[in-house]
């Protein structure tokens, strides 16, 4: 009878310690995006430099029709022009800016990569996560942003996967130069964007339509 109580204490040992280890071990994967509902793309933000005078146009939506109850994915498309309104922002040199963006906090600690499952169109995209500000001077209250290009084969259904040591700091679209590193634990919002000028080669570049299909991004902690 001791030696049963023995093993019965010693079974019920393991499994506690295999809990509270199973508790403390991070999480693998987080799923932080989904585009396949109207109720998805709320968080989600369509926007251009035609605020101050340029003449892209962009939108987010999505595949369903109103008779279809499946999911969807969601599509961002709209088309790039490098042409300016009479009425543009005096500063404003030149035009072709275009992207989607979000506001929500989140937490990248416990993970080291960022994933989506796209459909791409040839063009180059921007991957972008905005953090609280902790390079700028004191008082600072704008959001630091990193970046990291995002490629996706044309016309077919890929999981891209960057690594959050990708990311570059920016300012307005360009590098910063700075040993700092992203403040992953402090994350205030992600976006997706693409421009008529500038990316790596082999990828679309000038005006014209351009054509993006989402269905999910997520954290992945890779080993």
């Amino acid at each position: 009878m001791l030696r049963a109580l023995l093993q019965s204490s010693i079974a019920a040992t393991r499994r506690a310690v295999a809990w509270n280890l199973k508790d403390l071990t991070p999480a693998t994967e987080c799923d932080f995006f989904k585009f396949a509902t109207a109720a998805d793309l709320i968080q989600w933000e369509a926007y251009s430099d035609a605020e101050n005078g340029g003449m892209p146009q962009c939108e987010l939506n999505n595949m369903n029709s109103v008779r279809c109850v499946c999911k969807m994915p969601g599509v961002f498309a709209g088309n790039l022009s490098v042409e300016l309104m009479e009425h543009a922002n005096t500063r404003m040199r030149r035009s072709g800016f275009s992207g989607i963006r979000t506001v929500q906090d989140l937490n990248l600690e416990d993970f080291n990569t960022i994933a989506m499952r796209v459909k791409g169109d040839g063009w180059c995209y921007v991957s972008t996560i905005r953090t609280e500000n902790w390079m700028g001077a004191p008082g600072a209250t704008d959001p630091n942003t990193w970046q990291a290009f995002v490629f996706a084969p044309r016309d077919e259904w890929s999981v891209i996967k960057i690594p959050l040591a990708r990311y570059l700091p920016t300012w307005k679209g360009k590098i910063v130069e700075s040993d700092a590193e992203m403040n992953a634990a402090r994350v205030t919002g992600m976006g997706l964007s693409l421009t008529a000028e500038g990316g790596p080669e082999g990828g679309e570049q000038g005006p014209g339509p351009f054509r993006l299909e989402l269905d999910w991004i997520k954290a992945l902690r890779v080993t």
